[in-house]
């Protein structure tokens, strides 16, 4: 049985990543923490697949409404940086990401895929997992599920914001709507 993690605080991690400007740095949950910033973490399977760079340009697509919110997105597969560059230098008419805004961090050695749950450890990839941890630390929101399926960014958005109202958001709640 798999520990609860939403309403704790969330595993730390530190991560090589290619960042927005397509160079080599690292993504940290400190930094973030330490900047005030909400942080949008998710991981998916691999590089170089079908569903994967429909969501993560989907992301991307969408990415100033996330900074908006004070959000940082990080993508997360088990690939290397170095897979994670040539797919982003590799066009969107030729299944490749192209331009992102936010870093995609590489976990080869499988450890924060395994902290946060999404491991697949025969396969050594990660299912689709997305997590939203607030400043402080604690993680606010989880859902995994079966890779076949691609993340709803509207959905990940409308909950970003449900959580940044501080109140109790009712079935089918929107932003602008009243909370309970």
């Amino acid at each position: 049985m798999a520990d609860r993690m939403v309403g704790k605080q969330a595993p730390r991690f530190t991560m090589d990543a290619v960042m927005p400007n397509k160079e080599f740095g690292k993504v940290n949950l400190e930094e973030n923490m330490k900047n005030d910033k909400w942080t949008v973490l998710f991981f998916y399977p691999m590089d170089f697949t079908f569903v994967c760079p429909t969501e993560i340009t989907a992301m991307s697509d969408r990415f100033d409404e996330f900074e908006d919110l004070d959000a940082e997105v990080i993508g997360v597969s088990t690939d290397t940086i170095h897979t994670h560059k040539a797919w982003i230098n590799t066009s969107r008419d030729d299944n490749g990401l192209g331009e992102l805004q936010y870093a995609l961090a590489a976990d080869h050695n499988h450890s924060v895929s395994k902290d946060y749950g999404v491991l697949i450890e025969d396969e050594g990839v990660a299912l689709r997992g997305l997590f939203i941890i607030n400043p402080e630390g604690e993680l606010q929101y989880q859902t995994v599920f079966h890779n076949n399926i691609g993340r709803d960014v509207d959905e990940t958005l409308r909950v970003l914001q449900a959580l940044q109202t501080g109140g109790l958001c009712p079935a089918n709640w929107k932003p602008g709507q009243e909370t309970l």
